[in-house]
């Protein structure tokens, strides 16, 4: 029997992480974690002021871009440079009822929620193995896509493609020593999460519904992604991961 080991503690020193939708919330909080664990952050937002309040904070290299574009998705990336661990967090929601959904906001959703983590992950993959790392990749899904949601028709299909996507990745991508997994939050109590759920109307019967009885914070999920990304999760691969606090059961 192989005897205990310390080498899976969580210690990214010499290994550059890039960030997507680092600017706030959920990207913020692993952007921040990960640091804390020595990695050499890379963090690509839209928003030059929350770029600079992040590097303010932990020194981290800061991309502006908007992701939607796949021209600014593909400099993004190659601006980054070499990477080991990526993060694939930004999105969008633009919440309208089926029937009244647009053409544009489905584009829109499409563009950053998928399009740009294919461009974003082609070209980090393929440094990753160029240079022979066994690297990791986590992309940030949702309980969206398992659980239909009223007036986000758009954001939950990019999600439920999304896992599917990963899916491939680790399948594609294993064979090359890099892992792929998907982490699928419930609501989380960023600002744009208060905002949507605050209402008891709304966030009352969602909340019933999690066994722990609560929502999520930005550290919950933070430190999942950094768990996934490191050598201790090194058999797991092609994860659709709830982070809902039992939600799934009920």
């Amino acid at each position: 029997m192989k005897e205990a080991s310390n080498d899976h503690q969580l210690d990214f020193k010499n290994r550059r992480a890039l960030v997507t939708g680092a600017g706030k919330g959920i990207g913020r909080e692993i952007a921040v974690q990960l640091h804390q664990f020595n990695a050499q952050v890379v963090a690509v937002a839209r928003t030059e002021s929350d770029l600079k309040a992040l590097k303010d904070e932990i020194g981290c290299e800061t991309i502006i871009a908007e992701l939607g574009d796949p021209a600014e998705a593909k400099r993004a990336a190659e601006e980054a440079g070499d990477i080991d661990l990526l993060v694939n967090n930004a999105a969008i929601a633009i919440l309208q009822p089926f029937l009244k959904t647009t053409v544009e906001a489905w584009d829109a959703t499409m563009a950053v929620n998928l399009r740009a983590i294919v461009i974003i992950s082609q070209i980090v993959a393929a440094r990753m193995i160029a240079r022979s790392v066994r690297g990791s990749i986590v992309n940030i899904s949702s309980m969206a896509r398992f659980q239909a949601l009223r007036d986000h028709a758009a954001y939950c299909a990019s999600k439920a493609g999304l896992d599917q996507l990963t899916a491939v990745m680790a399948v594609e991508l294993g064979e090359h020593g890099i892992r792929v997994n998907a982490v699928n939050p419930t609501v989380v109590l960023t600002e744009m999460g208060k905002r949507a759920w605050s209402d008891p109307a709304k966030g009352g019967p969602m909340l019933a519904r999690i066994p722990l009885g609560r929502f999520a914070e930005c550290e919950d999920i933070a430190s999942v992604v950094c768990f996934l990304l490191s050598d201790a999760a090194g058999m797991l691969n092609g994860l659709a991961l709830p982070i809902d606090g039992g939600f799934h059961t009920t």
